[in-house]
């Protein structure tokens, strides 16, 4: 029988990084600036003063230090917080499909491949810079693969779900190997004006190169035991920009274009349901969580991540088996988890169990349970 093995991973890091003091030395400027100009309005009751923020704030809230940005200037200027991020011609690449191009390379060269040894390309991300052509089939024709590509948006468990179809293109023979991308520019989608949100959000992108076993030398790896994807709908992380707002011009530029979450609602709702996943894919697959040596959990809250570990394993879980990478890259949607996987899992044994987990908007839940080849 034909398993799918994880061959190789790679990551693109954007340089430029911004680090929580000065991200709010900008959302204060931004605050002062407000509250003057709004002042008769605000002492007439007509309009509300806005609160600033704080490094410790932000830190407590998530565990968030620092995260890489595409584009740091524009975010950091109180007259835009926004990225810089300036339009390409056709005969460019785009962005997402050069971040794309530095994950897939270190994640081929990991594994000992060529592009020419792909047959299939899979971005999978919360947010693609335009609706087609797909950047999938960019990305295929820039590294040169010979085959099929299509995008996947799941929002922050795009990732996972893109690891399902890959695993399941490997275990059907239509492909032998696929490269799963997320380009991740969420700071492009990012409210750097909301108090609450403005800090959550970093950019990166991950590949992983998904495998027929037979090709993989032993040893080398890691198996895919099973995946389990779970939806269950929910207005509490939104994004409503879309190609139809041109078609009411109220809604050009109201804070639903960007992203908006219920906070405390889905950090209440989604952690038990994360953990009740987990622990069923496990016992689906006759394994016990105590089997389990790591837990690569999507990185969107420090919080939410230790109660969930907790409530898979009993206890508290250590650093070591549930990493964090939030407190230096933020979160980054659907590449959070992988890039938890890419940095630590060097030092697990033969036989070692361990499960990626992404969950966020939708809200969408992908669990993979991997072993140490």
């Amino acid at each position: 029988m034909i398993k799918a093995v994880i061959s190789g991973t790679g990551l693109y890091t954007p340089p430029a990084t911004i680090d929580n003091a000065e991200l709010v030395d900008a959302f204060n400027a931004y605050v002062e600036l407000f509250n003057r100009e709004h002042a008769d309005e605000i002492e007439r009751g007509e309009c509300e003063a806005l609160q600033p923020s704080s490094p410790e704030f932000i830190e407590k809230a998530s565990g968030i230090k620092r995260r890489h940005v595409i584009d740091r200037e524009g975010i950091l200027d109180p007259n835009r917080l926004c990225p810089s991020i300036p339009d390409r011609s056709n005969d460019e690449p785009s962005v997402q499909c050069e971040m794309g191009l530095a994950a897939a390379r270190e994640a081929l060269q990991q594994a000992g491949r060529e592009a020419s040894d792909v047959d299939a390309v899979i971005v999978a991300c919360s947010n693609m810079q335009r609706p087609y052509p797909a950047i999938s089939i960019e990305l295929q024709a820039a590294l040169g693969i010979d085959g099929f590509a299509y995008d996947v948006n799941v929002a922050c468990s795009s990732a996972t779900f893109g690891l399902q179809a890959a695993a399941n293109a490997v275990e059907t023979s239509s492909a032998n190997a696929v490269l799963v991308v997320s380009p991740e520019i969420c700071s492009g989608h990012l409210n750097f004006r909301d108090r609450d949100s403005h800090f959550i959000f970093g950019d990166a992108c991950t590949a992983i190169l998904v495998e027929r076993s037979d090709r993989v030398a032993e040893g080398q790896g890691f198996d895919v035991l099973g995946t389990r994807l779970k939806t269950q709908f929910s207005n509490n992380i939104r994004n409503n920009f879309g190609f139809l707002n041109r078609a009411d011009e109220s809604g050009v530029g109201q804070p639903d274009k960007l992203f908006i979450q219920q906070g405390r609602k889905v950090f209440k709702e989604v952690s038990p349901l994360v953990a009740e996943t987990i622990q069923a894919h496990l016992a689906d697959q006759q394994l016990a969580p105590e089997n389990l040596t790591r837990m690569w959990l999507h990185q969107a809250n420090l919080n939410m991540n230790q109660l969930i570990a907790k409530r898979v394993l009993g206890r508290h879980a250590t650093l070591e088996e549930a990493p964090v990478i939030l407190d230096e890259y933020a979160n980054t949607s659907s590449a959070g988890s992988i890039i938890a996987f890419h940095l630590h899992h060097d030092g697990l044994s033969s036989g070692d169990l361990g499960v990626i987990c992404s969950f966020g908007a939708g809200y969408s839940i992908g669990s993979v349970i991997v072993r140490k080849r």
